[in-house]
């Protein structure tokens, strides 16, 4: 794949639906159990957006190259077999690498086997598809379900604890350490945002300013629109 490729309209299409007009989460409004259960962190959502965007980017790719040999009755089983295979991968390596984290993930890891959106791009997209897009497709999906766990949980940290990617370099590895912060110092913290509800609040908040973002672009797009019409409406008289 060239940058060429990655830059043609096909594909920006597909990173803008992954990253923006389709996102899993602001809205397709899915995957919400993991999302507001493992996000009392920004480095919770971080790990478990990474674990997530890597099974969808390797069931896309597997669900691809196998489109054309998997029976059409029995794709959803199949599927799932596949995903669910991905998913085990995942858990033992997290297990064994990065073992903290994996404890604080728990069960939601494997759980990313019942996650909708990966068995729907699989269904929709990937096995219709052939590989390069598949996988252009998980990834960009995946980078947006992780971008939007890592801004919802680092609202609710900051808010919630002052701090921004807490024990980062625990979970994640030494490497890490350097994404600790202390956002507000001495700040004696405001547990509801750490708690779930908090999680559906702030929430709240990101949905609406998408909404909001979405319907000011589409108010400067039609000025335009009505001029456009206008024009063939002239013309056509």
């Amino acid at each position: 794949m060239t940058l060429n490729t990655l830059f043609s309209e096909p594909y920006r299409k597909i990173a803008k639906d992954g990253l923006w007009d389709n996102n899993v989460v602001l809205t397709q409004n899915l995957a919400l159990c993991p999302l507001l259960a493992v996000t009392g962190t920004a480095t919770n959502g971080l790990g478990m957006g990474l674990a997530t965007m890597v099974v969808m980017v390797a069931s896309n790719a597997a669900v691809s190259f196998n489109r054309h040999l998997i029976p059409a009755e029995i794709r959803i089983p199949i599927f799932v077999l596949l995903i669910a295979a991905l998913v085990t991968l995942v858990d033992l390596f997290l297990n064994a690498w990065m073992h903290e984290l994996h404890k604080v993930l728990g069960l939601f890891i494997p759980l990313i086997v019942t996650n909708c959106v990966i068995l729907g791009r699989a269904e929709a997209f990937a096995s219709k598809q052939p590989l390069m897009p598949s996988m252009w497709d998980g990834l960009m999906m995946g980078v947006g379900f992780t971008l939007a766990m890592v801004v919802l949980g680092a609202a609710r940290e900051i808010s919630g604890a002052g701090t921004l990617f807490a024990n980062a370099s625990v979970l994640l590895g030494e490497s890490f350490r350097f994404m600790e912060l202390t956002v507000i110092p001495e700040y004696k913290g405001f547990l509801l945002m750490v708690l779930p509800p908090g999680g559906f609040i702030m929430l709240g908040f990101m949905v609406a300013a998408k909404r909001l973002l979405d319907k000011k672009a589409a108010e400067k797009q039609t000025p335009g629109a009505v001029i456009d019409n206008l024009q063939l409406a002239e013309q056509d008289s």
